[in-house]
């Protein structure tokens, strides 16, 4: 008789594993994690501005943190594929002690470039935190991939209170040094982070992964996958473009610290709050319905904030593309959960993402050099040409296959 044979006869069920608690325990990462991002992008700007050689620099640490995201996404995805997610998890959250601590020492030693490569760093951690929605489809039946990517994506609303809230509480307690106490709290935030991962138990890959599948060139001339890509881009790369110049264009209008500390929070908290229902929009609706409803709201918060500079303006743009981004960039994922073979799913991940944020390194390096120079309505204009080629993607990929349904 087996133990488990013999677990039944004395009255003891087996425990079925399903994944929810790694589920679960990768959106407290999420939330944990996703800090780290918050407090960059909160302080970003400011800290640039004040160490920076020229004004026209102030925004590049951001860029630098995009950069730092596009340029670890695919070596993130080979130690996953390679060694496991758990070991691309610690990595990642190694890199986002290092960037809480060389962000610190430059705030002290008053150096830019040493804060540039401390949000290089904190890209690096950001790339593998992105990795946590793949990582969730993993641990689950395939019915309920969307839902586990969402469910990750909600942990992000806890970040969005974390984050605005460890800038606003510790940015002068170490006087006269600004945000060094931010960032010496945002390091001990990854390391509770990296705690929690070793809990974690993600399936290991398996040699038919390791070998990789199809070429990656059969999979990306998939109409779907380009769609994806594509909306993936557009979703994040605005997100970023806008976020990136709003908290300098508020400092530059007049408005608090505070009040720019304020909506950055509910922007985050509007990017992953819908992370509660949006898996099951996505099973109800389709991901392409779902990511054109994203699109929609990203342009809604352009318009709004055309129309005025006040904290209102500035708040309701933010929470629009907060929704935005949610929606548009879900709905992308779970169009790429349906392009690849069980064995190619960390390969094609890591290239959607490193396509993604390698696109949107050029909007945030893009998106301080137009604030200083034309202004922030230039910026929300500017950000209409990409979403309309978002929505014809979405129509040419939703013709087609209604052709081909018809057919």
């Amino acid at each position: 008789m087996s133990h488990a044979d013999a677990n039944v006869a004395a009255g003891v069920m087996p425990v079925v594993r399903t994944g929810d608690v790694d589920v679960w325990k990768l959106a407290i990462a999420q939330a944990l994690a996703g800090a780290n991002s918050a407090v960059v992008y909160a302080t970003g700007a400011i800290v640039g501005s004040m160490l920076a050689p020229s004004q026209a620099l102030a925004t590049l640490p951001i860029s630098i943190f995009v950069v730092g995201m596009a340029a670890c996404t695919l070596p993130a995805g080979a130690i996953a594929r390679r060694h496991g997610r758990r070991a691309a998890f610690l990595t990642g959250t190694g890199c986002g002690v290092l960037t809480g601590l060389l962000a610190a020492l430059a705030v002290v030693l008053g150096s830019f470039w040493l804060f540039c490569l401390g949000t290089f760093f904190g890209g690096a951690y950001a790339a593998v935190v992105l990795s946590f929605r793949f990582a969730a489809a993993d641990c689950v039946p395939a019915a309920r991939r969307p839902r586990a990517l969402s469910a990750v994506m909600a942990g992000g609303v806890f970040a969005g209170v974390i984050g605005p809230q460890l800038v606003t509480y510790t940015m002068d307690l170490w006087q006269p040094y600004l945000f060094a106490a931010t960032f010496l709290a945002q390091a001990a935030v990854a390391a509770v982070s990296a705690l929690v991962l070793l809990g974690v138990r993600v399936p290991m890959p398996t040699a038919a992964e390791v070998a990789g599948g199809r070429p990656l060139g059969a999979i990306m001339r998939q109409p779907r996958f380009i769609t994806a890509v594509i909306c993936g881009i557009v979703s994040y790369t605005l997100m970023n473009f806008i976020m990136t110049a709003a908290p300098l264009a508020m400092r530059l209008c007049g408005l608090s610290q505070e009040a720019s500390n304020l909506g950055l929070q509910w922007h985050i908290i509007a990017m992953y709050a819908p992370g509660f229902f949006t898996g099951r929009l996505i099973t109800r609706f389709g991901a392409p319905r779902v990511a054109t409803a994203g699109l929609t709201l990203t342009a809604v918060s352009a318009a709004i904030g055309l129309m005025g500079v006040d904290v209102m303006h500035f708040w309701l743009t933010l929470i629009l593309l907060g929704l935005g981004w949610n929606f548009g960039f879900v709905g992308a994922s779970a169009l790429v959960l349906e392009c690849h073979r069980p064995e190619e799913r960390t390969r094609v991940q890591s290239l959607n993402d490193f396509l993604v944020f390698g696109t949107m390194a050029v909007g945030s390096f893009s998106s301080g050099s137009l604030l200083t120079a034309y202004g922030w309505d230039t910026v929300l204009w500017v950000s209409f040409l990409p979403l309309a080629v978002a929505a014809a993607a979405l129509v040419v990929t939703a013709s087609s296959r209604a052709g081909r349904v018809a057919g």
